[in-house]
């Protein structure tokens, strides 16, 4: 996409259309520095004959404009002033973002002067602008073949319009620009990833595409390792998984070294079971097509690596997919299983459909080899965070405080929320078996976090936070489909990583 920076809608610019932020209390102070007398009189005579009260998620058209260059001018409610913050922001921002491609906007003036306050920075709303303007055009028609729609919407050219351009904006927008687009190219990869059905996105896909993802930036290195490669490293947990498929089961590794060679690397390790029946303790089909989103870990690390090599960020981070199709057969995996893991711990595998463990554990135990500053794991691991957070926010459970709070801090800029839980000692005893050295499952209460205490077996020497996005990894209903959560919080948290070196 491109885009500009002007204080003056000119006849040196293409015909396009106007979006301006307007407060309840409906001031066009505003607009009047970027608009002439006449179209700011023609709007404040609209705003008096429509119900527009200038609230949030309102909307209102000058249809009429002075200006040949603009076709219309549109108003978005920021509602009160002083209650404006980034929320609000965010808000206004998505109602501007809809309006675009509802009414196919290919050249937008975007008054930016009017949603800005002191109360956020104009490096964060030229990051969150272009997140949403570059991952607008999204849409899922892989397998669509009558109802493909032919004429997607993409915007052709954005111009911010600003009341006085300072010195140093047109360097800082190039910068905060870009950082929104390569937030916005992941997101969208993950969210395909996540819509593809099981039957195309299998293991053996993740592992295409991330070997694609490897050619684009010479800072990455893909190593894929099938099941003979697993077997011989001990990875029987993770094999025990897709023991039931006919689909081979991959470990995926996505190595980025930008930043200097005796730096520790940043690990990401994702879940990718890419279709999850629950194996012979299987699932009730109500809702099972879901479970093909069940690989939405795997889909956000390889999202996140994909941000994080458009930006060059000057950093080495890994990402680790462990990838498998949990199905029921004669050769699956029985409740009552013993197997051995990669560290050598056994473990009692006492509900097959509690597998997401089974793969991250060995997963973990890999990781241990690059010798990693921080460990973060991201999964759809259990149901049971989406009794305790819905689907607003990620479950964060870690054995590093310094780590959770960076995280904190990356959710509340990214606003790709995330809520701890705690992981006291007391929890790991649910975890006892009379079989093994561990039981995958404990009893029926606080399953997010003896998850979580199953999953810290394997990195207790090290720094670990675990992301549980069972709630938010994609919705349900009439906007079913893939979120790209939470490429953005991670992407936001090497972004300041990267900062702090």
């Amino acid at each position: 996409m491109q885009y500009d920076l002007t204080d003056n809608i000119t006849s040196n610019t293409p015909n396009g259309s106007a979006i301006f932020g307007v407060f309840s209390d409906k001031s066009t102070k505003e607009l009047e520095k970027s608009l002439s007398s006449l179209d700011v009189a023609k709007i404040k005579e609209t705003i008096k004959k429509s119900s527009f009260e200038g609230k949030i998620n309102q909307s209102l058209c000058v249809y009429e404009t002075s200006n040949k260059k603009l076709d219309k001018i549109y108003l978005i409610g920021l509602g009160e002033k002083n209650k404006y913050n980034e929320k609000k922001f965010l808000k206004s921002i998505n109602s501007f973002s809809k309006i675009c491609k509802t009414e196919n906007i290919k050249n937008i003036y975007l008054g930016v002067s009017s949603f800005i306050n002191d109360k956020f920075s104009i490096d964060w709303a030229i990051r969150n602008i272009s997140i949403h303007i570059n991952g607008i055009d999204y849409h899922y028609d892989k397998t669509k073949n009558k109802t493909k729609n032919k004429n997607n919407y993409k915007v052709s050219k954005l111009f911010f319009v600003f009341d006085s351009i300072k010195k140093n904006y047109k360097q800082d927008i190039k910068k905060y620009f870009s950082q929104g687009e390569a937030i916005a190219n992941g997101i969208k990869l993950a969210k395909n990833l996540g819509d593809l059905p099981s039957n195309i996105c299998t293991p053996t896909y993740l592992a295409k595409t991330a070997t694609s993802l490897g050619k684009t930036n010479k800072n990455l290195n893909i190593k894929i390792h099938d099941e003979k490669e697993m077997k011989k490293m001990g990875m029987n947990c993770l094999l025990s998984v897709g023991n039931g498929s006919d689909e081979p089961s991959k470990l995926i590794t996505i190595n980025y070294s930008g930043g200097a060679k005796n730096e520790k690397p940043i690990v990401l390790v994702g879940k990718g079971i890419t279709f999850d029946t629950g194996g012979i303790s299987i699932k009730p089909s109500n809702g099972m097509d879901e479970m093909k989103y069940d690989m939405c870990g795997a889909a956000s690390v390889i999202g996140t690596m994909k941000s994080i090599s458009e930006l060059n960020l000057k950093i080495n981070v890994v990402a680790i997919v462990a990838s498998a199709e949990n199905m029921p057969s004669g050769s699956a995996t029985n409740p009552g299983d013993v197997v051995t893991t990669m560290s050598g711990q056994t473990v009692e595998i006492l509900n097959t459909d509690a597998e997401g463990r089974l793969v991250l554990c060995d997963a973990l135990t890999y990781s241990l080899k690059f010798k990693p500053k921080h460990i973060i794991d991201v999964a759809t691991l259990t149901g049971a965070v989406l009794v305790a957070l819905g689907k607003v926010a990620s479950g964060v459970l870690s054995n590093d405080e310094e780590l959770t709070e960076k995280l904190k801090n990356s959710s509340n800029i990214s606003h790709d929320y995330i809520w701890e839980l705690p992981m006291w000692e007391e929890f790991q005893s649910e975890l006892d078996s009379n079989f093994a050295d561990i039981a995958n499952i404990g009893k029926r209460y606080a399953g997010t976090i003896t998850a979580a205490c199953f999953l810290s077996r394997f990195t207790e020497n090290y720094s670990w936070a675990h992301l549980d996005i069972a709630g938010t990894a994609w919705n349900e209903g009439a906007n079913k489909g893939g979120t790209g959560r939470p490429v953005s919080l991670l992407t936001h948290f090497l972004l300041e990583h990267a900062k702090s070196l």
